[in-house]
């Protein structure tokens, strides 16, 4: 059964999740109201999943993710929240979030999230990733920065990365494509090289931008 923990500053929020994944067999190992406290509690409980509002009292849902990357806190962290604010999404998925959806999902959607996120997959939902994506071409790069580019990806690996971009994990990447799950996994790190991400998530958004995936 997936472990999920709950970050959510409202308590009928963080009950209703619980009530809900548990009918879908999710089970909530433990409940924080703010980022500190969810530190804490992701230490004792060591969920496969976390579900993480940003905007909170004291410690907001950025400076939880940032705490956790800091620390080397390898657990996949999927913001949930009401705000689809260009700037925080960017913010989020820049301090390590693996998925980013709305409040406004159905149980099926966020489900399906959390086990992508626990198998080792990523998930933002499509409206954001193309707001996103007209975001960052229209933004002009940095002052005195010149833009890099990715190297080229082998067929193979826009074959690996179509995959997961669509959520796919290694294991599912390897079923399709009829690979061994390790090679999948050198593919995924030849891409993320290649692209200059940090993340799949981030080489998703990257290829996008770059042309390599459309």
């Amino acid at each position: 059964m997936t472990r999920v923990v709950v970050v959510d500053d409202q308590t009928l929020i963080r009950q209703g999740i619980r009530g809900l994944l548990a009918v879908a067999g999710i089970e909530v190992v433990g409940e924080a109201d703010d980022g500190a406290a969810a530190l804490d509690v992701v230490a004792d409980t060591r969920p496969d999943v976390v579900l993480l509002d940003l905007r909170m009292p004291h410690r907001d849902g950025i400076w939880t993710l940032r705490q956790l990357r800091d620390r080397g806190v390898d657990v996949p962290v999927l913001v949930l929240t009401t705000f689809d604010d260009d700037t925080l999404v960017l913010d989020a998925l820049r301090a390590g979030a693996r998925g980013y959806l709305l409040k406004d999902v159905t149980l099926e959607q966020l489900t399906r999230a959390v086990e992508t996120l626990a198998a080792g997959g990523t998930l933002v939902a499509a409206s954001i990733t193309d707001r996103l994506l007209r975001a960052i071409r229209s933004a002009p790069p940095p002052v005195g920065v010149e833009p890099t580019r990715p190297q080229a990806l082998t067929e193979r690996e826009v074959e690996v990365l179509r995959l997961v971009a669509e959520g796919y994990t290694n294991r599912e990447i390897a079923g399709v494509l009829f690979l061994a799950e390790g090679t999948v996994k050198n593919h995924v790190s030849a891409i993320l090289l290649k692209l200059g991400a940090r993340d799949r998530t981030n080489a998703v958004l990257r290829a996008l931008h770059e042309g390599v995936l459309r």
